[in-house]
């Protein structure tokens, strides 16, 4: 079954008592929240995730939730608990769902050494990928969540899981984390998407997150094999550009990008390496979402 199929009323109860466990990618996600605005979110962003209603071990168990005491009531906060203990700071109370999908990556990315992971959007068309490593406020997610409303299939939007025995990018479809700017960039360019609701000053400005496509979600089990690593930036003004990028420099840049290269030492240089040789690396300076359209639609995998 999948989550949109379940009756709302009966995903609340279940989700503030024994939690409800969600297939994210290769993983199984056991969640529970009292949150009301993050028991509505998962029920629209994640409609098309598979319950894992025999699960017999999860991934990670994840709770969000008011903190005890006096912070339920005055100036509630709300707190991400993760195999019940809170590893960060309590957040405003409204602000549960980019608490819960910042968690998730947080304890994905500091648990999952079965990957070598990459913080990079990764997109995939006929079986090959495209990896776009990039720093905040690039317009990397902006870009990423146009292609994938253009054909391209989303494996993620910020981490890239590399198969350490294949090399290949494993995908994890969940909602793409748009800021700012992005968020009406994105219900301009591709009404068809659902958004959630704006959720204002977090620390990254206000924030929307957009529901994966079902393709995306129902495919999560079809890797695809990396042929592009593309290093995105926004330039207002600029054109559509593509321009060649250095292997030897791609290499250090996904290296510096990556949360466990040190724990792979050489077996993470080596897939790097391995990978970058079948790959063409190029910068992209963008403006116009339809133009970056039209230039990734021409991308020819390497002979």
């Amino acid at each position: 079954m999948r989550l949109g199929e379940l009756d709302a009323s009966i995903l609340k109860r279940q989700l503030r008592t024994e939690g409800i466990s969600l297939q994210t990618g290769p993983f199984i996600t056991q969640i529970s929240t009292q949150a009301p605005d993050l028991i509505e979110s998962l029920h629209t962003l994640y409609s098309d995730a598979l319950i894992c209603e025999y699960a017999e071990f999860s991934d990670f168990h994840i709770s969000v939730d008011r903190p005890p005491g006096l912070r339920r009531w005055l100036q509630p906060q709300i707190d991400f608990y993760f195999d019940g203990t809170a590893p960060f700071n309590p957040f405003p109370a409204g602000q549960a769902l980019p608490l819960f999908e910042w968690g998730l990556n947080w304890a994905i990315s500091q648990h999952a050494h079965q990957y070598l992971i990459i913080h990079a959007a990764v997109i995939e068309k006929e079986g090959h990928a495209v990896i776009m490593p990039a720093p905040p406020g690039s317009g990397k997610s902006t870009l990423c969540a146009g292609l994938v409303h253009n054909g391209w299939r989303l494996l993620s939007d910020e981490l890239t899981l590399l198969d350490l025995h294949n090399g290949q990018a494993t995908p994890l479809a969940r909602p793409v984390g748009l800021k700012n700017d992005s968020i009406e960039v994105i219900r301009r360019f591709a009404p068809q998407a659902t958004l959630s609701p704006i959720t204002v000053d977090t620390h990254k400005g206000a924030v929307a997150l957009m529901k994966p496509p079902a393709d995306s979600v129902e495919k999560s089990d079809q890797p695809a094999q990396p042929a592009w690593v593309i290093f995105p930036k926004y330039i207002a003004g600029a054109a559509a550009t593509l321009t060649p990028h250095s292997k030897a420099k791609a290499c250090i840049a996904l290296g510096d990008n990556a949360f466990n290269y040190s724990i792979h030492g050489v077996n993470g240089f080596n897939l790097l390496t391995n990978m970058l040789d079948q790959c063409d690396c190029y910068d992209f300076s963008y403006s116009n979402l339809s133009d970056a359209v039209s230039i990734f639609s021409q991308l020819e995998p390497p002979a």
